[in-house]
């Protein structure tokens, strides 16, 4: 990955609906690079997906960033076992307090408690941590 890489992926996080006319334009080359250089990233999986940024508490949604303690020797098992859980949006494996980060979006807060809940029983699972998220402020 070299720096033309790094400010596409940067102007990507700004706005993944960016046009690549307009990326073309702020590097200095053509679109067909651009469209060349960011099936690249997404082939090597620096580029994992692309995602809205939703105000939950504007939606009628509710959602929680939430900590997991996992049993080491279980980790990628409960970590597969989250993938399948549809209101899990995003998993991260972190340093600091937990192992595992998590990003779950549900229906309200008693449907953000059940999933909490059910993340809870799988096996492996030592502890849950969940924040509410209020409001999304950036």
């Amino acid at each position: 990955m070299d720096e033309k890489d790094a400010k596409i992926i940067s102007l990507l996080m700004k706005n993944a609906r960016i046009p690549k006319t307009k990326i073309a334009e702020e590097l200095n080359v053509t679109e067909t690079a651009i469209r060349k250089r960011i099936s690249k990233l997404e082939r090597d999986k620096i580029i994992l997906g692309y995602k809205a940024v939703i105000n939950y508490k504007t939606a009628g949604l509710s959602a929680s960033l939430t900590g997991v303690d996992v049993e080491p020797d279980r980790l990628w098992e409960v970590i597969d076992r989250l993938k399948k859980i549809d209101e899990v949006k995003s998993i991260y494996l972190t340093t600091g307090d937990h192992m595992l980060m998590l990003e779950i979006v549900g229906k309200s807060v008693d449907d953000l408690s059940k999933i909490h809940e059910k993340i809870s029983k799988l096996e492996g699972v030592k502890r849950i941590c969940p924040a509410v998220i209020l409001d999304v402020l950036k």
